[in-house]
């Protein structure tokens, strides 16, 4: 079972450093994702991302792996209205005209996944037993 926890933290972390990282190459996209009752956009998707980088390092720290955890789930809830307001507005993500038919179900699907991953997540605040 520790094994098993030890590749789940490392792909934990990696998906969540890419997705910092995806903060900064990709900032049009993520600025889409803002609700528009949030201020400051550009600071909140640069924030997120760096948030999501340093959450993912320190994963890796055994000090500070059940901190990161717990800081995951919470950047997790914090980002949740921005999955739900990509659902309720279709059209600010243009997908290829081949994916276009299935974007509705993706974005419906990132709402329950988003509960997954904090489960995920959830699975590191507790310590590795034997």
């Amino acid at each position: 079972m520790i094994v098993l926890k030890t590749i789940s933290k490392f792909v934990l972390a990696a998906f969540l450093i890419s997705a910092g990282i995806g903060h900064f190459i990709k900032v049009d996209f993520y600025l889409k994702m803002m609700p528009d009752y949030l201020p400051w956009h550009l600071e909140a998707v640069y924030l997120s991302g760096v948030a999501e980088i340093v959450l993912g390092v320190l994963l890796l720290v055994p000090k500070t792996s059940r901190y990161a955890a717990w800081g995951i789930i919470a950047l997790l809830i914090a980002i949740f209205p921005a999955n739900i307001h990509i659902y309720q507005h279709q059209d600010v993500i243009v997908a290829s005209p081949r994916m276009a038919p299935y974007l509705p179900t993706l974005h419906l699907l990132r709402l329950p996944l988003q509960g997954v991953f904090i489960l995920w997540a959830y699975w590191h605040t507790r310590p590795s037993k034997a």
